[in-house]
């Protein structure tokens, strides 16, 4: 039985795990990008002032975030991710320079929170029951109206692992969308969260294997394919307009929008999806880590909120950082490598440095714009939509891409209403 063409338009995370999924699967793919590259937010990229490969924003994954892990293991790149085999994070506090490492017990039970040597210093083992009043907040909540946010385990724990989830705020950060990142990670025990990072750079890990794993199953790639119009009809599309070309769309064709919302708006009249954005900032520094270096450290009280470890140069990541878009690059260059040497005990100069800012780098995470987020089905009945900011019940993550892709290739299935004869051999699909 003949089957129609996929036509994924984007290859970012969303759009590689849709494609890779539904080659997998026995459909005919073709996957356009608008850039040279695939990759979108999540790639990396050789910088000419450092002479090195650097990413274009700092990523961590959690051994619990199942769909990246499958994503990851579909492509034959699960090897490429490296951490440590127990959950530990390395903290320091700049103002005071104490030292601890957050330890959580493998099970779902929480036994470290009744060891002083695990839980963050200072704290009580009954500050950490507080989270669980996440779990159950009203739908339109915030984290403020569900938790404390001021005292010491706030300031040393829940303020940094929230806002680097959710990258804004967190008092005015939706309550749902932070206890969706608790229940798959924290909740689960440390088994669940050990940190991960793909040592070789984002693209060796979530990119380039990707494409290699596209290319041995046939699916077709387009690099330099900007959509500039989708030709509709009352209940379906009927043709893709591309800066150079133009594609007619057969009866059993689907297209999968990967693109970020706003674009997505722009293609699909009346879409509504998430209008508000932050930051993130991103300092890279090319100096060979010091031994005593964690491969990430987070940091209480400084510019810089967590230091990646690299082989030849250090990273820093600055989430929710709208304030910061302003600042002149030499001084936010100067003020992040003041806290990489108070945090690690340097004392050179400063070395050649990367100032990466990305304005729009997420949705905000606003109760607000949760309420904005589209699903994956649309109007029209062989379009669907893929990207973080659809509604996935995740934050604006690596996980929320990758599940969006899966959720869409989910559904061209359902749509086609037939069964392609590979998906039963597929270990992509996850349940959302």
């Amino acid at each position: 039985m003949a089957r129609g063409t996929v036509h994924i338009i984007g290859a970012g995370l969303a759009g590689l795990s849709a494609a890779t999924l539904l080659a997998e699967r026995g459909w005919p793919v073709c996957l356009h990008e608008a850039a040279p590259q695939a990759g979108g937010r999540c790639r990396s990229y050789v910088d000419p002032t450092l002479d090195t490969t650097i990413d274009n924003g700092n990523h961590l994954i959690l051994s619990g975030n199942q769909a990246a892990l499958a994503y990851l293991q579909r492509i034959g790149a699960r090897d490429r991710l490296s951490g440590p085999d127990r959950s530990i994070f390395d903290f320091v506090d700049l103002e005071n320079g104490e030292r601890w490492q957050l330890e959580p017990s493998p099970g779902r039970l929480p036994f470290w929170i009744f060891d002083k040597a695990r839980r963050v210093p200072g704290t009580r083992w009954t500050d950490y029951l507080g989270l669980l009043r996440l779990q159950f907040a009203r739908d339109g909540a915030t984290i403020g109206d569900a938790l404390s946010c001021r005292g010491l385990i706030y300031d040393r724990l829940w303020r940094p692992l929230l806002l680097a989830a959710l990258n804004i705020e967190p008092p005015s950060a939706s309550a749902r969308l932070a206890g969706a990142v608790i229940r798959q990670t924290l909740a689960r025990g440390g088994d669940a969260c050990r940190p991960l990072t793909a040592r070789g750079g984002l693209s060796s890990a979530f990119v380039d294997p990707a494409l290699a794993f596209l290319k041995g199953l046939g699916a077709r790639v387009r690099f330099g394919t900007r959509l500039r119009s989708i030709t509709l009809g009352p209940d379906r599309a009927e043709g893709l307009i591309f800066a150079d070309d133009r594609l007619s769309l057969e009866a059993d064709d689907h297209v999968i929008l990967a693109v970020p919302g706003l674009a997505a708006s722009q293609l699909l009249p009346r879409l509504t999806v998430p209008v508000e954005h932050c930051a993130i900032v991103n300092g890279h520094f090319r100096i060979a880590p010091p031994a005593s270096l964690p491969p990430i450290l987070g940091v209480i009280g400084g510019q810089a909120e967590w230091i990646f470890a690299f082989s030849d140069h250090i990273s820093t990541t600055t989430s929710g950082a709208d304030r910061l878009l302003d600042v002149p690059r030499e001084e936010l260059a100067s003020t992040l490598w003041r806290d990489i040497q108070a945090a690690t005990g340097l004392d050179a100069a400063m070395p050649s440095w990367q100032i990466v800012k990305e304005r729009r780098a997420t949705f905000a995470a606003l109760p607000a714009e949760e309420k904005r987020r589209p699903p994956a089905k649309t109007k029209w009945s062989n379009i669907l939509l893929a990207g973080d900011y659809t509604a996935t019940g995740l934050p604006a993550t690596i996980e929320g891409a990758i599940r969006s892709g899966v959720v869409a290739a989910d559904m061209v299935r359902q749509l086609s209403g037939r069964q392609p004869a590979a998906a039963a051999h597929s270990q992509g699909a996850i349940s959302t």
